[in-house]
């Protein structure tokens, strides 16, 4: 059955590093876009997926078939602008059915100047980035030339020694969150792209967030005393933030550290283990995850392309969670030194919410330390 698209917008074409083509419709914005092509298995959550800043420069492949039903929420957003570079979908469905809605999503990626296209068979799309891994790849709703856009598509920036958290956060400057309710500690919080809901599950915790840019140096954070010290989520690899990796390791053993996602990489780095690119990585709110401790499995809200090498942990470094697709390092924590991360997001926007104790463990640990 030939696919009847929605909006009749201009005809889009995809073609990935390797050559392979794939033909949609645009149903927001025009023009062109580059990328590497990531796909999530997430069934809900396409606005806070969007917007989460560990996208940042991908183009976003959904692998569920109906996105856009919902319509756009407000104050679902975990930042303040839309964060992937290209949207591709199935089907869009363009009439929201939640009386919450405020907006349509092709009108938020429209306002964002973010490209978005349906129409695509996105199942031989995932497939083929599944047994291939992620690529690059290139959005034209003006060129229809393959080959050039192939070359445009090999031109593009490989994601490996890419440094995108440097200019991913939104802090200008310190930014002090009160708890909700009654303090019980206070939190620095390093911000390499970070989600909005994170800060809300540790102010929610009684915990007082100082947020401050991922490029703070050592001193400043022992100077302000904190509590303990949160390593956030973001984009990129992890390896091309040397900076970022020197600051940390003074801190180890000063302040009790918590990071997740890139956060967690760099505390790798930290430790002296290695990170690599993952053939397609993880995204989406699916993956089953064994806490290695308890032997309890949580479902994980994930998004991340690069891993920890778990052949590279070293002495003193134990492994704490263990993904059970691929057996990847999940969770990692050096006791001597007070610090620990999860590769995975527990504060599960958009879901599930099987990881939230993590923010408790961690509030917990660090104010049966802070100072009445």
């Amino acid at each position: 059955m030939e696919y009847v698209h929605s909006q009749g917008r201009s005809r889009a074409t995809l073609v990935l590093e390797d050559g392979a083509v794939f033909e949609g419709w645009s149903f927001a914005g025009e023009d062109e876009v580059a990328g590497e092509v990531v796909f999530t298995t997430s069934m809900v959550g396409y606005q806070e997926t969007i917007t989460d800043p560990s996208y940042r420069g991908q183009i976003l492949l959904f692998t569920y078939p109906l996105i856009g039903n919902y319509g756009v929420i407000p104050g679902d957003d975990e930042s303040r602008r839309v964060q992937a570079a290209a949207v591709i979908v199935r089907e869009y469905t363009p009439h929201p059915s939640n009386w919450a809605s405020e907006r349509s999503l092709a009108a938020l990626l429209d306002e964002n100047g973010v490209l978005g296209i349906e129409g695509i068979d996105t199942r031989a799309l995932t497939r083929h980035l599944r047994d291939k891994g992620a690529m690059r790849g290139v959005i034209s709703t003006s060129e229809s030339d393959r080959s050039v856009l192939r070359e445009k598509a090999t031109a593009h920036p490989s994601m490996v020694g890419l440094d995108l958290a440097s200019t991913s956060s939104e802090l200008t400057e310190p930014t002090l969150l009160p708890a909700f309710g009654e303090e019980r500690c206070r939190v620095l919080a390093l911000d390499y792209g970070v989600k909005g809901s994170i800060y809300r599950e540790l102010r929610s915790r009684g915990a007082s967030v100082l947020a401050m840019p991922g490029s703070t140096s050592s001193g400043e954070i022992l100077a302000a005393e904190p509590d303990g010290l949160f390593l956030s989520n973001g984009p990129g690899d992890p390896a091309a933030l040397g900076e970022a990796v020197e600051t940390l390791r003074p801190l180890l053993g000063e302040v009790p550290t918590f990071g997740i996602c890139l956060g967690h990489q760099l505390l790798g780095l930290a430790l002296d283990c290695e990170t690599y690119k993952m053939p397609f990585g993880h995204h989406g709110a699916n993956h089953p995850v064994r806490n290695l401790r308890t032997g309890r499995i949580e479902i994980t809200s994930q998004n991340h392309g690069f891993a920890v090498n778990e052949d590279s942990l070293s002495d003193g470094v134990e492994l704490t969670h263990r993904n059970l697709y691929d057996g990847t390092v999940e969770g990692i924590a050096s006791p001597e030194l007070r610090a620990w991360s999860v590769q995975y997001h527990p504060e599960s926007s958009p879901g599930p919410r099987d990881s939230g104790y993590l923010f408790e463990e961690f509030i917990e640990g660090i104010s049966q330390k802070a100072p009445a």
